[in-house]
């Protein structure tokens, strides 16, 4: 939850950063400077040829500007040119005017319609200031909507960008499917975003605005939200694989940790005192039984045990024909413990000899099939381990005890953890009601 926190929070500052750079861009600058400013300059001679006349207003607030020319021509003022420039019926204007345009018009239409305002440079003799009807404090408001509405966008689509999936698979298919979201999401957001006309002083939606054909509104607002939109999908890539990356590190982390902790439980499962007792005592048996011949081949087995545990306790992989081998000095020792009822079956393709596994891996498995199953001369035990296709099985016939021992189910959990981490592969195993089999899949080299 904390964590999730403090990417939002993150994602907010950079949504507000973004909105801030988006409307006081350099780049949009001078789009607005020619739009507002330039607009309004004090050289005359820019905004062409200027007429004069008196406004005459009609009860609905719109109007015509009567020339004082020969023709006598008259020029419509819309109500909402009345409302935002403030103009007052009589004011005597100096202006500049257009024709009427638009897809909507006929040629005829066009040639019968008044011209219309287009621009005002003086009202009763006095320079026409904008200023003084597009007040500050309403500018700063509009600037706050703008900067606030883009922040919002911004931080939408972030959450979508960055989002990660109930899987935790944020594939290149998954950023490909928000990217698109996010594009259909600004498509709709520059419709409803919210513009300022820097020459009359207004706001509005831009799916409400209609601009004339030299104002630069529509292609400011196309700006703002295409530079939104890539920073947006250039932002939430970097991110995530900045956090894949540091997921990366923790889980090998993680990993190294459970690697280095099953290690040492392992070797201490495997050098604890009941197992050392146990040999003792086996061999001890011998020894009164005068067995010269078997306590010799005992104490060789279990000396090459205990070697092989110690020297493959720090190693992570070892050959089969190396396991193969502790694994049948480990079952000898058994073996003479259980006289004749125990059996180890081997059934290895040499063929398979050099390819590799995690390092102590049949050792847990074949004590446990010692520990868990009831092994008398009416019911003996056999042990099979054989290779097929590529993996190595081992599997044993079920004897539940009378007296059933525990189990902490530690030694499987450490093997399967041990193989992931290893080979990068998962051990199959198979428990039915009258058998036991774990199959391994093991490494082959050449194909590294």
């Amino acid at each position: 939850m904390r964590k999730f926190k403090t990417s939002v929070g993150l994602h907010l500052l950079i949504a507000v950063v973004l909105s801030l750079v988006i409307n006081f861009s350099y780049l949009l600058m001078p789009i607005i400077t020619e739009q507002g400013i330039n607009q309004r300059g004090d050289d005359d001679s820019s905004h062409g040829e200027h007429s004069t006349g008196v406004l005459h207003l009609s009860p609905d607030l719109h109007g015509y500007i009567i020339c004082d020319c020969e023709e006598r021509d008259s020029v419509y003022v819309s109500a909402w040119q009345v409302h935002s420039l403030k103009l007052l019926d009589g004011d005597h204007l100096r202006f500049s005017r257009r024709e009427p345009w638009g897809d909507t018009y006929s040629v005829d239409q066009v040639s019968a319609a008044h011209p219309r305002l287009d621009d005002i440079y003086e009202r009763n003799g006095e320079r026409f200031d904008f200023d003084t009807i597009y007040d500050r404090p309403s500018r700063t408001v509009e600037f706050v909507w703008q900067i606030a509405y883009y922040a919002l966008v911004s931080f939408i689509m972030l959450l979508i960008l960055t989002r990660m999936p109930r899987n935790g698979n944020y594939s290149n298919s998954v950023f490909a499917r928000r990217v698109l979201i996010v594009v259909l999401l600004s498509v709709v957001c520059t419709y409803f975003a919210p513009v300022v006309d820097f020459k009359h002083g207004f706001m509005r939606i831009v799916f409400f605005f209609e601009a004339e054909p030299h104002n630069n509104v529509y292609l400011i607002v196309l700006t703002k939200c295409l530079f939104m939109l890539a920073v947006s999908i250039l932002y939430s890539r970097i991110y995530m694989l900045m956090r894949e990356q540091q997921t990366m590190a923790v889980e090998n982390e993680r990993l190294k940790s459970e690697n280095l902790e099953t290690r040492y439980n392992m070797l201490v499962g495997q050098i604890n005192p009941h197992f050392f007792f146990n040999s003792l005592n086996s061999l001890a048996m011998l020894v009164r039984e005068s067995d010269n011949k078997r306590a010799l081949e005992y104490i060789d087995q279990l000396s090459y045990t205990f070697r092989y545990i110690i020297q493959n306790g720090q190693s992570s992989t070892t050959t089969l024909k190396d396991e193969i081998a502790f694994a049948e000095a480990y079952a000898y020792l058994f073996k003479i413990r259980y006289a004749d009822k125990l059996f180890f079956d081997f059934d290895i393709d040499e063929r398979y000899n050099d390819w590799t596994l995690p390092a102590l891996s049949l050792q847990p498995l074949i004590g446990n099939a010692v520990k868990h199953n009831s092994i008398t001369t009416k019911n003996p035990l056999h042990v099979t381990i054989r290779t097929r296709g590529g993996v190595l099985e081992i599997e044993n016939p079920k004897h539940p005890k009378l007296d059933v021992e525990p189990s902490t189910g530690i030694g499987l959990n450490n093997l399967r953890s041990r193989w992931q981490i290893i080979t990068g592969h998962s051990i199959e195993i198979v428990d039915e009601a009258d058998r036991f089999m774990v199959r391994m899949p093991l490494d082959n080299p050449e194909k590294k």
